[in-house]
């Protein structure tokens, strides 16, 4: 059996459903809220675990406050069988959580409470006893003691995954879409002592400093370029960007994989939440497998789609067979500007 272990964000995603945003001042009704575990941890683990229950052993280390939030998180995990042992309750900072304001098409704007989360650092992983295949932290940019500077490794997060690649584990990140400038100085560290990488577009845009949106417009020739900017920042063997229209990947062979995302019809989509949590998913289980780019991206996109179809991050998992299945439900969008991706 293999075994990952994902460490980092646990929060309690407030799911609230909106018209359209107000302008500053203004008021806006909410007609409806659906409260679920978020975070990197609770989402991606869920839906692995989800997708193999009887060949994946998962594992959370994260932090969490002693309140009721916290309990409903471990609650969650622990009813889908992920290992929630490695759970660390703060006796001074509540659980974190975001209030996910989502628009009718499915647009989410988060508003987060960092919380616990923000003390979650080194301590909290036994780098020494981990015992697993695969060992991912995320997200960066959003994990503050993590994030602060170290003299020797860059950041503290970079120290951390030098720590667990010293024994002999594979190591995977993924980052949250912040504001600001801190992608480079916080991120490009971490890169040197990853093994893989999974990211959407706007995130692997401001860490390679390469625009891959204009407006709404994905700029597809600039796909591979990130990508090969992040495999010289250090990535070992696979960086993986996943967007609305595809999801891509290059090993490290040199092999630009791309892969169009299932082309959903508007009523099938109930939410948008943990999409990218669930296409993360997908690939770690193709990394942990050692299946092909292609395979794994084709897993994530439909793990992902899987998610689109439930208002929360999780409810929408399904086993390995269920997920596939969606290719024969659902075509592939058309190759967008194909001649220029390959």
């Amino acid at each position: 059996m293999k075994r990952i272990v994902l460490a980092g964000n646990s929060i309690v995603d407030v799911i609230k459903y909106i018209d359209a945003f107000p302008q500053k001042g203004n008021l806006c009704q909410i007609a409806r809220i659906v409260p679920g575990v978020g975070g990197c941890v609770p989402n991606t683990g869920i839906v692995l675990k989800t997708l193999a229950p009887e060949t994946l052993s998962v594992a959370a280390l994260s932090r969490i406050g002693r309140d009721e939030n916290g309990a409903f998180i471990r609650r969650e995990l622990e009813k889908r069988d992920v290992d929630a042992g490695g759970l660390r309750e703060d006796p001074a900072l509540p659980t974190s959580f975001s209030d996910v304001m989502t628009l009718p098409n499915g647009e989410r704007t988060f508003f987060c409470a960092a919380g616990a989360n923000a003390a979650f650092c080194e301590e909290d992983v036994p780098v020494g006893s981990l015992r697993c295949d695969l060992f991912h932290l995320g997200y960066l940019l959003l994990l503050s003691a993590l994030d602060l500077p170290d003299a020797r490794y860059g950041t503290k997060a970079a120290k951390l995954l030098s720590a667990v690649q010293a024994q002999g584990i594979r190591t995977s990140i993924d980052v949250v879409s912040a504001e600001g400038r801190r992608f480079a100085e916080t991120v490009l560290p971490a890169l040197r002592y990853c093994d893989y990488v999974v990211i959407n577009e706007i995130e692997a845009g401001r860490i390679a400093g390469i625009p891959l949106r204009e407006g709404h417009a994905l700029r597809t020739e600039n796909l591979r370029a990130a990508c090969e900017s992040l495999r010289r920042a250090g990535v070992r063997r696979t960086v993986a960007i996943h967007c609305p229209e595809l999801g891509c990947a290059l090993d490290a062979a040199g092999n630009f994989t791309v892969v169009p995302s299932l082309d959903l019809p508007p009523s099938y989509i109930a939410g948008s939440v943990g999409a990218g949590d669930a296409f993360c998913a997908g690939m770690l289980y193709s990394f942990a497998n050692g299946t092909g780019a292609e395979e794994g991206l084709r897993l994530a996109s439909c793990a992902a789609a899987c998610c689109l179809h439930a208002p929360d991050a999780v409810s929408g998992a399904k086993n390995y067979a269920e997920t596939m299945a969606l290719e024969a439900r659902f075509p592939r969008r058309a190759m967008p500007n194909g001649e220029e991706l390959l």
